[in-house]
């Protein structure tokens, strides 16, 4: 469940075949009314009826006010949400939703993009694809999936002059990242969803780029949360104190002691459990704030992320 967040009920209107494992799944509001404005790369917060919440990022950012729209593979490895939503939601039914959020913002008025995607990545590069193409941007759009029946969207980027689609089975191999970043053009903006294989090419390849143009999401949380412990935790505004011990995390230590505080992935992938950092020094485990961010040490994901000092205190 998620503290001090807004959710909205809202149905689930239509489920439409994208590819294989993989669905559509479009949200309204019971009442028709408008949602709020999106921007491309958002992501909102599924709240489902067996207890899990996930995030998916939405496939558009243009059309219909009243629609939200994300596109769901099927993990072979899902840990129920995924699964869940494949084999039990159906249409009409009423789920709570929060957000929409943005940590995977689009840059439009940049001199050129570089949008990179593989498999169900692409649902969050697409929204931007189609920004862009509205906004008579200049860009480019690479797409990778393993087999052709597995691409998500394919008629549509097939269509689109600045997408190269690349099936790993017909090309014998993945798509290598490099070569696509080392041509674009000076001050090139890159954006990359996709398999860790993937988002470890692109990190590596865009290394000493300005952070600034270098733009990545994951899914899934890339370090393991710091539960190592062996800090206090001082909350600057109630004046409460905190030993955190090892093996739990600030979230959960302050959950436990009622402390009313905001979450909803606790894998450091949607932001909801940011928190201003009064003082101390950050062990950053989140897949959200940049490395400037990281070094600044002005916030922290309670959920994943610890402290490399003895004391941290933060604004709550």
């Amino acid at each position: 469940m998620t503290a001090n967040q807004s959710l909205t009920d809202m149905r689930l209107t239509a489920i439409r075949f994208a590819a294989r494992d993989t669905n559509l799944y479009e949200f309204r509001r019971p009442d028709g009314a408008s949602l709020p404005g999106i921007e491309p790369g958002a992501h909102i917060d599924i709240h489902l009826p067996n207890g899990m919440m996930r995030q998916y990022s939405l496939v558009t950012a243009e059309g219909d006010s009243s629609t939200y729209v994300v596109g769901i593979k099927r993990d072979r490895a899902s840990r129920g949400g995924s699964r869940y939503v494949h084999e039990y939601l159906g249409v009409a039914e009423i789920l709570k939703i929060g957000g929409p959020r943005n940590h995977f913002p689009l840059k439009e008025d940049a001199a050129h993009s570089v949008l990179i995607a593989g498999g169900i990545g692409i649902t969050p590069i697409w929204s931007m694809a189609q920004r862009l193409h509205k906004l008579g941007r200049s860009f480019e759009l690479h797409y990778a999936c393993r087999t052709r029946d597995e691409g998500v969207f394919l008629q549509d980027l097939q269509a689109l002059p600045q997408a190269k689609v690349h099936v790993d089975a017909e090309a014998g191999g993945f798509l290598d990242v490099a070569p696509i970043i080392a041509n674009a053009p000076t001050g090139s903006h890159f954006y990359c969803c996709g398999p860790l294989p993937m988002l470890a090419g692109f990190e590596s390849a865009t290394k000493d780029l300005p952070a600034g143009q270098v733009h990545v999401e994951y899914f899934t949380a890339r370090e393991e949360a710091a539960t190592e412990g062996g800090y206090v935790v001082e909350l600057r505004k109630s004046g409460l104190e905190f030993a955190i011990p090892e093996g739990r995390t600030i979230l959960q230590v302050l959950r436990d002691a009622g402390v009313d505080t905001p979450y909803s992935c606790e894998e450091g992938v949607c932001g909801a459990c940011e928190i201003q950092v009064v003082s101390g020094e950050v062990d950053h485990r989140d897949n959200i704030l940049t490395e400037t961010e990281r070094k600044a040490s002005k916030t922290i994901m309670i959920c994943c992320s610890g402290s490399k000092s003895a004391r941290l205190v933060l604004d709550l």
